[in-house]
């Protein structure tokens, strides 16, 4: 009797020595980084629950991959059970938690990233594919007056302000949503100092960021980006029409155009800077930081002229005469780099 009495405890004793080591790392494991902070884990199509413990404590959420799998064991996941993707995971989460997302895939997001020079139509068109959302809705959502208000733009929408860059939404997001932290991370983009340079020179942010979105259509080169900017800040001061091509294929309803035609430079726009002096009346683009740097500090320089070549480069000219110059040896140049 007695010896079955101690081996009972012995089980007994074991058990609770198993359950407390449990709860242990049940704690241990939700103390990696600091409360409150996030991870991005990506958990590969086709990953079992023990491959995403692997992956979970490669981001340092958990202290231990072997840890986790005990505990999920002991909670009855199968290895199979795991939704694959891209989670946003807080660290400091408890082991229920972390099983629950992998499980149910919540917490999962989707990145999106938008190139500099984007307009609003294909910001929409790629919301569309990459998060599933309306591209009516993600139009609606940048007309919306409170966000006009909240850029202080006068134009329709809020071109121009939804900041180019890479995203990460988790599923679910709606298109304000979307609109919303773009719209924040170009007023986190934009320098103060920017607003000190503006105000000496008796300009507004709406007119800088316009002339950015077109210097950011038109550069062909990073580099040439504070001359093109000189360019169209020297024709406003002499009071000559900008005569962007970009202004024109916007004004078109294009998100681009290999050649503008003569014909299109018949369109009554207000966005036809070849008809209409002075800047159109906003961005026709979301210009990136360089771009917005060059509008606020354009290079010193008297061109008043610029035509790109095949290469990307411009070339810039003060006088009409060397512009149409400079026009013909760029016309000569695409010849010779076309296909035949």
């Amino acid at each position: 009797m007695a010896r079955r009495r101690n081996r009972r405890w012995s089980v007994f004793g074991l058990l609770s020595i198993v359950v407390a080591v449990v709860a242990s790392a049940m704690v241990l494991n939700t103390m990696v980084g600091r409360r409150g902070s996030t991870a991005r884990v990506l958990i590969p199509t086709g990953s079992s629950l023990s491959a995403a413990a692997d992956s979970l404590q490669s981001a340092r959420v958990i202290h231990s991959a072997l840890i986790f799998r005990v505990v999920a064991a002991v909670r009855g996941a199968t290895d199979g059970a795991v939704v694959s993707g891209r989670y946003l995971v807080s660290r400091g989460s408890s082991m229920s938690a972390l099983l629950g997302q992998l499980r149910t895939g919540s917490g999962r997001f989707r990145r999106l990233t938008i190139p500099e020079g984007w307009g609003i139509q294909q910001i929409a068109r790629l919301a569309h594919d990459s998060l599933g959302l309306s591209v009516d809705s993600v139009v609606a959502a940048t007309r919306d007056s409170a966000r006009r208000a909240r850029v202080l733009t006068t134009a329709a929408d809020v071109e121009g302000y939804l900041f180019p860059a890479t995203y990460d939404f988790v599923d679910g997001v709606t298109a304000g949503g979307v609109v919303d932290t773009m719209l924040l991370t170009f007023e986190r983009r934009w320098k103060s100092s920017w607003d000190a340079t503006l105000q000496s020179q008796g300009r507004s942010r709406h007119a800088l960021v316009t002339l950015a979105s077109i210097v950011e259509k038109e550069a062909g080169r990073s580099s040439d980006r504070a001359l093109i900017a000189a360019v169209y800040t020297n024709r406003l001061r002499a009071g000559m029409r900008l005569q962007a091509d970009p202004t024109v294929v916007y004004a078109m309803g294009m998100a681009s155009k290999k050649r503008v035609l003569f014909a299109d430079l018949r369109i009554d726009s207000p966005y036809n800077t070849y008809r209409v002096a002075g800047l159109p009346p906003g961005p026709i683009a979301s210009p990136g930081t360089a771009s917005l740097a060059a509008a606020v500090e354009p290079a010193v320089s008297d061109a008043m002229f610029f035509v790109a070549f095949p290469d990307g480069h411009s070339e810039f000219t003060k006088t009409f005469a060397e512009h149409t110059v400079a026009v013909k040896a760029s016309r000569a140049a695409r010849d010779t780099s076309s296909p035949r």
